[in-house]
């Protein structure tokens, strides 16, 4: 079978790059044949012969993120007319491509972020924030012409298979197939504090996450450090230019929060952390939660989060308001003072990703395609993604 996938980035960078990267691998693991439409693709050493990248980076004069998503849509469409690249199964993830495809994964919903009270567009009324509701709002028609047009929908969350039930997809065509961890990659090990400039002997939680949107919701978590008073909190991420260290001296708990910038070492990161805490606004399915439970670190999160619903009380919390401060920094006191409670929750945090691998997951996403590519033999409609 040839599979082709459509994904701006094939990748182990970011989210929506690495579960493709590990769909991919898994298909040629199968003996499948693999087709990447992408213009930012990491080399698949499994098999070079049955992994063909498809597409150049774009120029790097395009003025805006929206001009180059569009350019991508209109050159996977013009690659998939083309008969030497039709496929026999097009996976694409949300709206990448004019083509029509069989499986369609959805790692974000525009639609359900620009009616957030967070959305930046209702926080601060600029420039920035203009253009932000402009691409969210033109994506959230674009996303749903896609879905409309896909036999079969993917959602990476129980909080995304809801917000695609809220815009009309309907239920009976939508899988929901969570991201998966590298349980090697990831797992509890010695702790390298001076590595990161962190210090010893008191108890760290661990904030990580793209820090110029509010979504991520680090001002909640610095609003209930100071109810907290033995707690540290690392925050990865780029913070030049943000609020938040500002807030932090406010807050009269500058002293106990490290900006430690953005982090690639996630694996050797986590492992110096006590807690993982990250009550994000609006999440499709965070990969660092189950990084964070592969590396045996309990985990304080929010129903907004999407994937918290793979969380079990006894590996960590999640709270039913992602503004509460005053209930996150209860949870954080009761963590804090409980280590014999933290060590057990670690053990069975481990347990509990493992049984999340990225094999498993891309295993799920293989078996879909093929299903939907022989359901489309049997209906004799023959090569994908050759109609707009």
């Amino acid at each position: 079978m040839r599979i082709g996938i459509v994904t701006p980035r094939l990748n182990r960078r970011e989210g929506q790059g690495r579960v493709n990267m590990e769909i991919a691998t898994e298909a040629i693991r199968r003996g499948h044949d693999v087709v990447v439409y992408t213009e930012d693709a990491e080399f698949l050493t499994h098999d070079p012969n049955r992994f063909q990248p498809v597409l150049s980076p774009p120029p790097a004069w395009l003025p805006t993120r929206f001009v180059r998503d569009q350019l991508l849509a209109l050159r996977t469409l013009s690659q998939l007319r083309d008969e030497k690249s039709r496929c026999d199964v097009l996976l694409a993830n949300g709206f990448v491509t004019w083509a029509r495809c069989d499986v369609n994964a959805v790692h974000f919903v525009h639609s359900a972020w620009v009616r957030s009270a967070y959305h930046p567009w209702q926080l601060k009324r600029d420039l920035r924030s203009l253009y932000a509701k402009s691409y969210n709002s033109l994506n959230a028609a674009l996303e749903k012409r896609a879905l409309r047009r896909s036999a079969r929908i993917v959602a990476v969350s129980d909080s995304v298979r809801r917000d695609l039930i809220s815009i009309g997809v309907p239920a009976d065509r939508i899988n929901v197939i969570t991201n998966g961890v590298d349980a090697e990659e990831f797992q509890p090990g010695p702790s390298e504090r001076e590595r990161f400039g962190l210090p010893l002997g008191v108890p760290i939680a661990l904030f990580a996450g793209d820090l110029r949107t509010p979504r991520k919701n680090l001002d909640t978590v610095l609003r209930a450090l100071p109810m907290v008073p033995r707690l540290h909190l690392a925050v990865a991420g780029h913070h030049r230019g943000t609020p938040y260290p500002d807030l932090a001296q406010s807050l009269g708990v500058a002293h106990r929060v490290h900006f430690i910038g953005f982090q690639r070492d996630m694996p050797n990161l986590i492992r110096c952390a006590d807690l993982f805490v990250f009550p994000s606004r609006y999440e499709a399915c965070s990969l660092v939660l189950l990084e964070a439970l592969a590396s045996g670190v309990p985990v304080v999160t929010a129903r907004s989060a999407g994937g918290s619903e793979l969380l079990e009380p006894d590996v960590g919390v999640i709270l039913e308001d992602s503004e509460d401060h005053t209930t996150l920094a209860a949870t954080l006191r009761e963590l804090v003072e409980d280590t014999e409670g933290r060590r057990a929750m670690a053990r069975l945090a481990r347990a509990l990703a493992k049984r999340h691998t990225w094999q498993a997951m891309a295993g799920r996403y293989i078996d879909l395609l093929e299903d939907a590519s022989a359901k489309g033999r049997m209906s004799g409609l023959g090569k994908r993604g050759l109609r707009p």
